[in-house]
């Protein structure tokens, strides 16, 4: 029995995580509709799930929606894209997988039945502007500005210790995660390889060229 509590526990604990992985993505959508007369109204814990409370519609004709997405069945960057699908094409749903909560529908999703649309442009560039802003550096700040330009690029303005003055750094937006080159970008703004003068930025004294890396 020991040991069942203690599994129970840890996947419990393994749903919090993820729950609040999900919670943090989807903050930007609290400002920006998830499709086109669609808002996020919340991020509810459920045992092995995560649900995610939609108001669709608008005026009068508006519908309160409660989508179910297991934790183990997608990442939290995905659900995003998951949610864009369902709430802009039509879906057929079993009766088993429709419910009421709290006066919502609730609609369990099956994501592995579903191609995620691709994230837009604001939204890749917010998870690579969010994973670099550390609150606790705020004191001596790493990254102190962004800005979307050219075809799919995001130039981040930087600072470091043992570089003078402001860096930018190129980088290409893609529809997946850029978890390694996020990590690697204060490394990288060293290496003289991607180093580039920054001749029509006022902004920076010097570019680095990261957009094939």
């Amino acid at each position: 029995m020991a040991g069942y509590v203690g599994l129970a526990d840890r996947a419990a604990a393994e749903d919090r995580v993820q729950q609040a992985d999900v919670t943090r993505r989807l903050l930007y959508y609290l400002n920006a509709p998830v499709a086109a007369h669609c808002r996020l109204r919340g991020v509810l814990p459920a045992p092995g799930a995560v649900r995610i409370a939609i108001r669709a519609g608008e005026g009068e004709h508006v519908m309160d929606l409660l989508y179910e997405i297991p934790d183990d069945t997608v990442t939290p960057y995905r659900i995003p894209g998951l949610l864009r699908t369902v709430l802009t094409g039509p879906q057929i749903y079993s009766s088993s997988d429709v419910d009421e909560v709290m006066g919502m529908t609730l609609i369990r999703l099956r994501p592995e039945e579903i191609t995620p649309d691709p994230e837009p442009e604001q939204g890749r560039a917010l998870a690579v502007v969010r994973a670099l802003s550390d609150p606790g550096d705020d004191e001596d700040p790493f990254l102190i500005g962004f800005l979307m330009h050219g075809e799919h690029l995001l130039r981040l303005y930087v600072r470091r210790p043992d570089l003078p003055g402001i860096v930018g750094a190129d980088i290409r937006l893609t529809e997946t995660p850029h978890t390694a080159l996020i990590a690697s970008v204060p490394s990288l703004l060293g290496e003289e390889q991607y180093q580039r003068p920054a001749a029509d930025d006022p902004h920076c004294d010097l570019l680095v060229d990261l957009t094939d890396r």
